[in-house]
């Protein structure tokens, strides 16, 4: 038989294009589309699948929250998230919710029916990310400390930091992209920079001895 798969992401064009993918193989078989994660649950009673491809960024419940949910509610669902975020942090989170495997939008054919049949035979599939060393703002970068950075700004300008953009630091925060945009001009406000171009310059500059804006520093300049 083969293995009944259900699609959730909010952008048709992607949901279509991975429909038709996994239709040249034979042993797989899509059953339903779904645009977010509540409509993917409503689906369950009509069908239940063997297993979900699901974006974590969507309205109404996003796939980290329908993840928990399938664990919980319905453990012998396999889910599989399909993001655009490399993101160290989003992948621990999704192992914790439940997630079978995990892979990149930009991953090719291979390596999605890879992970399918994988996670399809019992077994995991996470990407390898190597453990690189993070300042901790909070405790270890006393330059800050004189600025008066709030626990949740020093963890904004952490991921400033690491090139994320409003829209991905809200996801990654679980937060409207509008309270990000609010805490970013109280950070500049605070640092006294009157642009992003000066913030991502007083990033670069200031404190290059520590561990993550060595790294950008390095990376960005070399």
């Amino acid at each position: 038989m083969p293995v009944n798969i259900m699609l959730a992401d909010d952008h048709r064009l992607f949901t279509t294009g991975i429909r038709n993918l996994l239709g040249t193989d034979p042993a797989l078989r899509v059953t339903h589309i779904a645009t977010n994660g509540q409509e993917l649950l409503d689906l369950f009673p009509v069908r239940l699948p063997d297993m979900v491809l699901i974006d974590i960024n969507m309205p109404v419940m996003n796939g980290l929250e329908a993840c928990r949910l399938i664990r919980d509610h319905y453990p012998k669902v396999k889910v599989i998230i399909v993001s655009g975020y490399n993101d160290a942090h989003l992948i621990t989170e999704a192992m914790q919710a439940g997630a079978r495997g995990y892979l990149l939008k930009d991953c090719n054919a291979e390596d999605l029916f890879h992970t399918i049949h994988l996670v399809n035979s019992g077994q995991t599939s996470f990407p390898f990310r190597p453990h690189l060393p993070v300042k901790n703002f909070e405790t270890d970068n006393a330059f800050l400390q004189q600025f008066n950075l709030t626990r949740r700004e020093k963890e904004i300008l952490q991921l400033i930091s690491r090139q994320h953009t409003n829209q991905q630091i809200a996801d990654h925060l679980h937060l409207s992209i509008y309270t990000i945009e609010t805490h970013r001009k109280n950070i500049m406000k605070k640092l006294q920079l009157k642009t992003p171009a000066a913030l991502m310059k007083f990033i670069l500059t200031h404190p290059c001895h520590s561990v993550i804006f060595g790294f950008y520093c390095l990376v960005l300049l070399s």
